[in-house]
């Protein structure tokens, strides 16, 4: 990769005083070589390095930039709010928005409790169903990723597989055995879990399509069975559709695969950039939250007023421009152009793609669940990851992460992705 002498020396600078110099682990490209680079600002589909470089970006900050970068609306709204204050420790009109705008959106959801982060979202909502069912197990899945939270970091994909420790140091014993880890897309295992531990798991939460290692969707009639299997065992069902939210469907997966889940956790898009979460379901759940019932959650800077201005513009952006079909369309037309090049190449590629996210795996067989996508050739990803930046297209930073779309990626951005793309798989 060519030499970035400004964002050189800044991670030099990091190193001293920041954990691997990042404050995200996999921002810090262990993984694909090299050392990242830092960014002075973002317009559309493009970012624009410390150093003065423009990169076509499919990263859209891990999901939120569905609009692409610095968006006119969503920057007035945030402006506008910055006007009145930055915080203020006190309900705000936006919250109620935010509130009535999320149960339009999701059918699922018939109250919403707003928080800081997806974390705090997956974190909060498995605390929720432990109260309301009085049950301590949880099933999880591997490779689904659902925030850095004691229970939940275990077997997860993201930054902690890509570096290596899918288990992190620091996480109790205690608290692991009380997470039962399963394949995903494999109803028997689901099936097995239950019997083996009849009327003690709380909740089931996952990813219904897994967007943390690599991008993975639901096999067919999976997603209906395991609604089945809670509802009978009595468990709570959580979809993490942090990712997946507003961004594959106006209400999510859930919408796409017609499945109603317990409980639902939030985050990136209704942020429109800003730091935000949010969990909500049915009613007689989340009225168990404290001021109401006996879980406590609580946040400082729950619904912030800047974030949910920004969330909120761009939400009603997504309600006015219904974009999902072209979003498709742009889906299919990077994989088609990745899998182009690699028949060509004869190398074994798998894109994997609904609507805005995507993942190309060079991998001969179709990746179902965490042990396929281990089984892609992440050296063969790093060497092409790497063409990819030389060329001017930034990638996520790992085999295992999702790829982001955003209607800015429409035009020459998508025509000039495409190009360095082949040009890389051709060059391997």
């Amino acid at each position: 990769m060519s030499s970035s002498p400004v964002s050189t020396d800044l991670f030099a600078r990091a190193q001293r005083l920041i954990p691997g110099g990042v404050n995200s682990p996999v921002r810090a490209f262990r993984s694909v070589g090299g050392a990242p680079f830092f960014t002075r600002s973002a317009r559309g589909a493009t970012l624009t390095t410390a150093d003065g470089r423009e990169l076509i970006d499919f990263v859209c900050t891990w999901g939120p930039a569905i609009h692409g970068h610095n968006h006119p609306v969503i920057k007035a709204a945030l402006l506008a709010a910055l006007e009145h204050g930055t915080s203020f420790g006190t309900p705000n009109p936006y919250e109620v928005e935010m509130a009535e705008l999320i149960v339009s959106f999701f059918p699922s959801i018939q109250k919403v409790r707003m928080c800081s982060s997806g974390t705090e979202a997956t974190m909060s909502a498995i605390r929720l169903a432990r109260g309301f069912t009085g049950r301590d197990k949880i099933i999880k899945f591997a490779g689904c990723y659902h925030g850095h939270s004691d229970s939940l970091l275990v077997s997860a994909g993201s930054g902690a597989l890509t570096h290596g420790h899918p288990d992190s140091a620091g996480v109790p014993a205690a608290f692991a055995r009380e997470t039962v880890v399963l394949p995903f897309n494999d109803p028997a295992a689901l099936d097995a879990a239950f019997a083996a531990n009849p009327g003690r798991i709380a909740a089931v939460i996952l990813e219904p399509y897994i967007g943390n290692v690599g991008f993975i969707p639901a096999a067919p009639g999976y997603l209906a069975h395991l609604r089945a299997v809670t509802a009978r065992e009595g468990a709570v069902l959580i979809f993490d559709e942090v990712m997946t939210g507003f961004r594959l469907a106006r209400g999510g997966v859930q919408e796409l695969e017609n499945i109603v889940p317990d409980l639902t956790c939030l985050g990136k898009i209704i942020g429109g950039g800003l730091p935000v979460g949010a969990f909500g379901g049915r009613a007689e759940i989340m009225d168990h939250l404290a001021p109401l019932g006996p879980v406590y959650q609580a946040g400082t800077l729950s619904g912030n007023p800047l974030a949910l201005a920004a969330g909120i513009a761009q939400l009603r952006l997504l309600d006015e421009l219904r974009p999902y079909a072209r979003l498709d369309a742009l889906g299919r037309q990077v994989c088609a152009a990745a899998t182009a090049a690699a028949t060509a190449k004869g190398i074994p590629l798998q894109a994997q793609q609904r609507g805005s996210m995507f993942s190309l795996f060079f991998n001969p067989d179709p990746v179902v669940d965490m042990a396929t996508a281990l089984a892609s050739d992440a050296k063969l990803f790093a060497r092409f990851f790497r063409a990819c930046l030389d060329g001017g297209v930034y990638l996520p930073p790992s085999a295992y992460e999702a790829w982001f779309l955003s209607t800015a990626h429409e035009g020459p951005a998508i025509e000039r992705a495409c190009t360095v793309i082949d040009t890389a798989i051709r060059g391997l």
